[in-house]
């Protein structure tokens, strides 16, 4: 198991309770939710913070507004920033009124953000 099992449920039972239709992706030893076909939020295994990260899709608007929250930090894989995305430590989603603000903010700017094109596999 390359992501938390736990925190996956409790995405899973947010967006249930939100009544929000999504599928799931396992990508990159993590897992990704989905909403409308586009990335929403999903989960990832620091190795340099050494713990589960909440990946958030949340738009630059709002990134530049949580960007400074000691539990956010830049969404960096390759040492460059993508942006409109974030990390959230484990001290910013404890709780679960903690997890819905994060969700909400991912919801909504999911009808803004762009699909990624669908790539052709080789067979």
């Amino acid at each position: 198991m390359a992501y938390d099992e736990y925190l996956a449920d409790r995405i899973r039972q947010q967006l249930k309770e939100k009544h929000i239709g999504f599928s799931e992706l396992k990508m990159m030893g993590g897992l990704c939710f989905k909403v409308d076909d586009k990335m929403l939020c999903g989960i990832h295994i620091d190795k340099k913070f050494g713990d589960s990260l909440l990946m958030a899709r949340i738009g630059e608007d709002s990134y530049l507004k949580v960007i400074d929250k000691p539990e956010c930090l830049p969404m960096d894989f390759t040492g460059r920033p993508m942006k409109g995305y974030i990390f959230v430590t484990p001290d910013g989603f404890d709780t679960e009124s903690e997890l819905s603000y994060w969700i909400d903010l991912c919801l909504a700017f999911n009808p803004l953000a762009k699909a990624s094109k669908s790539r052709k596999r080789n067979s």
